[in-house]
């Protein structure tokens, strides 16, 4: 290919270097923009801007061509030559930084790339869409019917090194003022026609070629019209009848504006269109690259309605189409590369763009050719380096170190370090009494109403629903839990009537409604704990514990009133993490053991054979009976009067249940006695079950089936639907699987105690006082418990809006404690899992992802 672009400039050679020797084909990127064959050529470099200065005036008087502005010096760029051991940066690293030093308010636009190559039938020819880039690769498959998976572009070094020729000797017009297509290849031709680089013989040629229709992946072959037949493409009479021939409208058509391929595409986006072609016309390539000074829609030259920005076009001889095809693809892989795109955008002349190529040869990695099959195609990566970090390693000097200790997809040593903790307003110790308090609340106020407004979002209502679940679950367990640890002081109901009165004062009070309180193990253990020290010391739990409320109420709003909660910066990442990983252990190890435990008390019944079930059987034989027997006879359940003995006398005990005949104290006598059907085995379905597809729908947000709002849906209740569909099988298969008994009336627990706990009578004066030492204990636990859990949810990265409420909702945490002592509920705290379950459940990801590009987070809503 070298000779090729040599002698795409031999024919003006006498323009730009009349005293030169011929340009020899040098591939190496930065030697070629300083030394000595550069400063033979500087003295020519006047000329050839006078030259091109006096043509803008006559063709287009707002393209820039200067080459000089930047370095009035270049004999400082000797310094950088890799011969030079004081050389630190390389000239390429040195022109991008002043290029993209320039602070700039308006980002560069996200660019989709579309690349046609031209297609020969006879005398007919059309450019066809092959492939095309918004982030990663996707490619015509062979037959044309689908596009392939989005995928990493491999280019060859070769086509890098041809394309940076390209740009050497072909034409650059940079802010080119045009409007539509025909204008623009107008241009482009003149500049080549003036440039010598075709003669003007072939002017009409080249424009009848680059005006043909664009046929894309989404339509059918185009058949010539009845005003072609019968003329021949490459021979049209004059520019007129070019121009009646032109296939390109103006417009964009119905095809593109309801392509949904559009939804990939970020909103602002704008194009980048690569035309590739081999013709029978030209002996030598023809070249130009342009970028439009505004974007402009150029009717049916681009898949989608996205105005195109810059426009790359090869045209060549027969017989290299590969070679031009890979040097599309590596101008196309460079535009949406976000380093090389912010220079495209930038450049102030044909340096600049050649600087930006060395630059990523710089950082282009070579795969040898005998370890890696260029067929293999590579998946996008879930993360990538980002472009601010390449141009902050170009400030730095230290070019060419992305590869190394600083970059890669998540390498370096500055991303493995945790971030330390930026005290915000909302941690700042303000002396002042209650100042923390008063600047959440003043926080909290402005976002009241969105509270709610948001609470109606399709997604909100999921998540409620979902937490609905979750704290009902949670409340049922830890209430049959406190059952159990305090002789029914504290049970289900009381635990459904705690969860029901903190989760609401909470939610509309707090904060950070995003944390979720509820019972968790410490205080379980705590209660266990207290509740066995009163009943070996004959004092009363329900007082005792009432008094441990009121004294931890009372710490908790002086360490409110004096900003304590600042010490939580002292809370690093690893304690984070560690609390978070302890919880989540302790809910998975209790979920496991539930699951064991079931197969101990429901065991697969491994002796069955249903082929001897006749001779099976078990039946129900009096206590007097089975004492002449010698079996073991059950205690009776029955209450101990007359009416009962009455009853259990004049029994049919043939007839009665399992359950009865073991409540009124019979035997059970028979092989069958012992079977229990295969719930544990069900249950362990069940359970599996439900976790597995939660998992699948989940996932199915960023499947291929269903239109991209449906599986959104499905993703968002996907804990919702595996439930009721779980629920539903074990209901319609109708056995007796475990289940969590729910109370269907609201009284206390024990039926000796009412809903309102008094502070005196049961217990001496001195327990009034001495609670408050375990009372200290408590507030610790619940300090470090809730703060830890906000910390975890409060998070940077976790991108809230609203603000954070450390002090506000440590006060409302104590008022609740004081509440449910009086009340005789649970204390409630904040959950982590179920708190960072509720954040999982309320993010929001980008609608518009590139293909192969992983969603991007947004925030929580």
């Amino acid at each position: 290919m070298a000779h090729d672009w040599q002698g795409g400039r031999s024919g003006s050679h006498h323009r730009y270097e009349e005293d030169d020797e011929e340009p020899q084909p040098v591939y190496i990127g930065v030697p070629l923009t300083h030394g000595y064959s550069k400063r033979r050529r500087r003295k020519h470099r006047s000329q050839r801007e006078k030259h091109h200065t006096h043509h803008d005036q006559h063709t287009h008087h707002d393209h820039h061509y200067d080459n000089q502005e930047h370095y009035e010096d270049e004999e400082e760029m000797e310094q950088h030559d890799i011969f030079h051991p004081d050389s630190t940066v390389s000239p390429a690293a040195e022109r991008l930084r002043y290029i993209l030093g320039e602070d700039d308010d308006l980002p560069t636009p996200t660019l989709f790339t579309e690349m046609d190559t031209l297609q020969h039938d006879g005398d007919d020819m059309e450019w066809k869409e092959s492939a095309r880039w918004v982030k990663f690769e996707e490619k015509v498959e062979e037959g044309g019917e689908r596009w392939s998976k989005p995928h990493v572009s491999t280019l060859t070094l070769h086509s890098l090194f041809e394309l940076r020729t390209c740009i050497q000797t072909g034409s650059v017009l940079l802010d080119l003022e045009g409007y539509s297509l025909p204008e623009i290849v107008d241009d482009i031709v003149d500049r080549q026609v003036a440039d010598g680089l075709i003669g003007p013989e072939l002017r009409e040629k080249v424009s009848f070629v680059l005006l043909r229709k664009h046929r894309h992946q989404h339509k059918k072959p185009m058949h010539r019209s009845l005003a072609d037949m019968g003329k021949s493409n490459n021979c049209p009479a004059n520019h007129a009848q070019s121009r009646s021939m032109n296939d390109i409208s103006d417009t964009p058509s119905t095809d593109q504006l309801k392509n949904k391929f559009m939804k990939k595409i970020p909103r602002d986006a704008e194009a980048s269109n690569v035309l590739i072609g081999e013709v029978d016309f030209l002996d030598k390539p023809f070249v130009a690259f342009v970028r439009l000074a505004q974007a402009t829609t150029l009717g049916g030259l681009t898949e989608v309605p996205v105005p195109t920005r810059f426009l790359f076009v090869l045209l060549g001889p027969h017989g290299k189409g590969k070679s031009y095809n890979e040097i599309g693809r590596a101008i196309a892989t460079l535009m949406v590369d976000d380093l090389f795109s912010d220079v495209a955008y930038k450049a102030r002349d044909r340096d600049d763009l050649i600087a930006g190529i060395d630059e990523f040869l710089d950082e282009v990695i070579v795969l040898p050719p005998g370890e890696w099959d260029p067929k293999i195609r590579i998946e996008p990566p879930k993360k990538v380096p980002s472009a601010d970090m390449r141009k902050s390693v170009l400030n730095l000097n230290e070019l060419g170190q992305v590869n190394g200790t600083i970059g890669g997809a998540g390498g370096g040593e500055d991303e493995e370090m945790p971030a330390p903790h930026e005290l915000g307003e909302e941690l700042q110790f303000t002396g002042r009494f209650c100042g923390g308090l008063w600047l959440d609340i003043k926080r909290k106020v402005p976002w009241i109403l969105s509270d709610f407004s948001q609470g109606f979002h399709i997604q909100s209502i999921s998540a409620v629903l979902f937490i609905y679940l979750g704290c009902i679950t949670n409340a049922i367990t830890f209430g049959g839990l406190l059952g159990d640890a305090t002789d029914n002081y504290q049970g289900v109901m009381e635990s459904f009537l705690g969860t029901a009165l903190a989760g609401t004062v909470f939610c509309l009070l707090g904060g950070q409604p995003l944390i979720i309180l509820s019972s968790t193990g410490p205080i379980l253990i705590f209660e266990k704990l207290l509740y066995e020290f009163c009943k070996s010391n004959t004092i009363d739990y329900m007082e005792l514990r009432l008094w441990i409320g009121l004294h931890s109420c009372l710490q908790c709003l002086i360490l409110v009133a004096t900003d304590a909660s600042y010490i939580i910066k002292y809370i690093t990442r690893f304690t984070e993490e560690g609390f978070s990983s302890l919880i989540s252990f302790i809910f998975i190890s209790d979920a496991i053991k539930k699951m064991v435990g079931s197969f101990k008390y429901y065991p697969i019944n491994r002796g069955f054979k249903p082929d001897y079930v006749t001779s099976y059987k078990c039946e129900c034989i009096a206590p007097d009976q089975a004492a002449a027997m010698g079996l073991n006879v059950s205690v009776p359940l029955a209450d101990d009067n007359m009416t009962d003995l009455y009853n259990i006398t004049g029994l049919d005990w043939s007839q009665l249940s399992k359950k009865e005949c073991v409540k009124y104290g019979g035997a059970l006598l028979g092989n069958t006695c012992k079977y229990v059907p295969d719930l544990a085995l069900m249950s362990f379905i069940l359970f599996f079950g439900t976790y597995s597809m939660t998992v699948s729908l989940k996932k199915f947000k960023t499947s291929r089936y269903f239109p991209t709002k449906c599986r959104s849906l499905i993703g968002d209740f996907s804990i919702i639907i595996s439930i009721l569909v779980f629920c539903g099988i074990d209901y319609l298969l109708g056995l007796e699987t475990p289940k969590l008994h729910v109370p269907t009336e609201i009284k206390p627990t024990r039926p000796d105690r009412g809903w309102l706990v008094m502070p005196f009578g049961k217990n001496p004066w001195w327990v009034y006082v001495a609670s408050a030492v375990p009372a200290l204990l408590v507030t610790i636990l619940i300090f470090m418990d809730q703060q830890i859990s906000a910390v975890i949810v409060n998070r940077k990265e976790n991108k809230l809006k609203k603000g954070c409420g450390y002090h506000l909702d440590l006060f409302w945490v104590g008022i609740l404690m004081a509440v449910c002592s009086f009340l005789g509920l649970p204390w409630y705290v904040a959950a982590t899992v179920i708190s960072i379950a509720h954040i999982d459940s309320l993010k929001m990801e980008s609608e518009s992802s590139a293909p192969g590009e992983q969603p991007q987070f947004l925030g929580v809503r």
